[in-house]
């Protein structure tokens, strides 16, 4: 693996994970929306990542990260007595979506953590071959 192999997976990785901060932004925007357009409340959105190997030589590499799929979390929705809702059911009760506020902004600062780390790899790989160029001068 050269360096600007590894430069390309730190790449992946923060393009990953800046669309896991979007998914996650989009989450808690909608973490109210009681009706989408399919008439339900909103479904918390996770996405899926998967390993993107490489034939090089007739050897698989790593080359980073893609997205695999964005799947809808399945998990029921939070229901709350509130019969002033316009949404309300026959006996007050409202569904809200599935986003639970917390985890989502744990996931947030998880997601940017690790967009820090694959910028920190990328400048020190970069930082290692401009050190590479400077010793033949």
């Amino acid at each position: 693996m050269n360096e600007f192999n590894i430069m390309t997976i730190s790449a992946t990785g923060m393009s990953a994970q800046r669309l896991r901060i979007d998914v996650i932004s989009n989450n808690l925007a909608n973490s109210e929306t009681t009706r989408t357009e399919n008439g339900e409340p909103y479904r918390r959105k996770v996405p899926v990542f998967q390993e993107l190997l490489r034939n090089i030589n007739g050897r698989l590499e790593n080359g980073g990260v893609v997205v695999k799929k964005i799947y809808e979390d399945k998990s029921p929705f939070r229901i709350v007595y509130d019969p002033t809702h316009p949404d309300a059911d026959e006996n007050g009760y409202v569904k809200l979506p599935n986003v639970n506020v917390v985890r989502e902004m744990v996931d947030m600062i998880n997601a940017q953590r690790a967009y820090e780390a694959n910028v920190t790899a990328f400048n020190t790989t970069k930082a290692m071959i401009n050190s590479a160029l400077q010793i033949g001068r």
